[in-house]
């Protein structure tokens, strides 16, 4: 479906070419709310639109309109976004990220038989290792995204990451999770799992069994027989993950694909995206854009300044009542935002590197926290 689009804007060009738009940032940047605003812009313009997440925050729900995030996909009332002023000619869904029923989906597609799914889905110890094993999450995460990227129900998928240490593992985990299964201590465990389902460390070498019954002192031997069945059955998996993950990544790096990196315009903040952005250059993903949130924007008259005079009539034309040094301390405080302003714009300057667009989002009276809230943010990101 195609809506009204804001030719000069690099998020509108964004939202009209691509399928999926992934947003990446340090935490407390404003990523998650940008991704909500970037969904309520696409449904703005027409798109049916899935804002998709891992990171569960209550803000996103809240500002949805939503009382929380759930794993089944829910369709936001279009007549809340009516009554808030903010038609949609297209459709939101929200959808947040279940990670172990992801991976029991992918248990149920890729083993040998039903017979070993169900054993694996009742491992005492899978329930752990399905929410926990290295990687687990941001892989699923992905899967999830490779799953719904061609769903003709939407069409355009907006998935908010974790923060960036966590987006990180994001480009890593289908190599992590390969990894982790493919180690040397899961064939020890697979070695030492006998053809009958029992468990023995005699055919180990001597290291490799010294090491587990270790472990088994410790942990008793009744763990180390779940783990191994469960090191089994995920082994039977192997070649279909092994697979799939391949898949998975070379999706990332498909055209239809997008990474909008967000940020602040702190030196901190804006130095951990730009390793992120180089990841993905390194990673051959495609960077769509970084947004620059909160940005302190020059008040009016900020390249000629005001007077102590200036400042007396405006106080007079507006009838207050102020304190006789308030003069002084408005012209102090109109040279601070001209300074601060200054220095924002100063280190956005670092974010030039290559072709990336950058997308300036002045700093709001107050947090993002609700629809007619996102609407306004989602102007600005539309340039608007």
């Amino acid at each position: 479906m195609t809506g009204t689009n804001v030719a000069s804007s690099p998020i509108a060009r964004l939202i009209e070419s691509r399928r999926v738009i992934v947003t990446v940032g340090a935490g407390g940047v404003g990523k998650t709310t940008t991704a909500a605003a970037l969904s309520v812009a696409a449904a703005r313009a027409g798109k049916r639109v899935l804002c998709l997440t891992i990171d569960p925050a209550k803000r996103l729900a809240e500002s949805l309109g939503l009382g929380e995030m759930r794993s089944e996909a829910v369709t936001i009332d279009r007549d809340r976004f009516t009554s808030a002023g903010v038609p949609l000619e297209g459709s939101l869904t929200a959808m947040m990220l279940d990670t172990k029923r992801t991976f029991d989906e992918l248990v149920i597609k890729y083993s040998s038989t039903k017979d070993k799914a169900d054993k694996l889905l009742s491992n005492k110890l899978y329930q752990y290792v399905s929410t926990s094993l290295a990687g687990t999450q941001e892989y699923m995460a992905m899967e999830k995204l490779v799953a719904v990227k061609d769903d003709s129900r939407y069409d355009l998928i907006v998935l908010d990451t974790p923060p960036t240490a966590n987006a990180l593992d994001f480009l890593d985990a289908p190599e992590r999770l390969i990894t982790a299964l493919d180690s040397a201590t899961m064939r020890w465990f697979v070695d030492a799992f006998q053809a009958g389902g029992k468990f023995s460390l005699n055919i180990l070498a001597k290291s490799a069994a010294t090491i587990l019954r270790g472990m088994g002192r410790i942990t008793g031997g009744g763990f180390l027989e779940a783990m191994a069945g469960l090191i089994v059955e995920l082994n039977d998996l192997f070649g279909g993950f092994k697979e799939r993950a391949c898949r998975v990544e070379q999706a990332l790096r498909g055209p239809e694909i997008a990474f909008v990196l967000v940020t602040s315009a702190s030196p901190p903040s804006i130095q951990e995206v730009l390793y992120f952005a180089r990841r993905l250059e390194e990673a051959n993903m495609p960077r769509g854009a970084f947004v620059v949130n909160r940005v302190r924007m020059p008040p009016e008259r900020a390249a000629v300044g005001i007077t102590e005079e200036d400042a007396k009539k405006g106080i007079a034309d507006r009838e207050l009542a102020l304190d006789d040094d308030a003069p002084l301390r408005i012209v102090q405080a109109h040279a601070d935002a001209v300074r601060l302003a200054a220095l924002d714009m100063h280190n956005i300057q670092a974010l030039r590197v290559g072709r990336t667009p950058i997308v300036h989002v002045a700093e709001l009276e107050t947090d993002v926290h609700d629809i007619q809230l996102l609407s306004q943010l989602a102007d600005a990101l539309m340039g608007r």
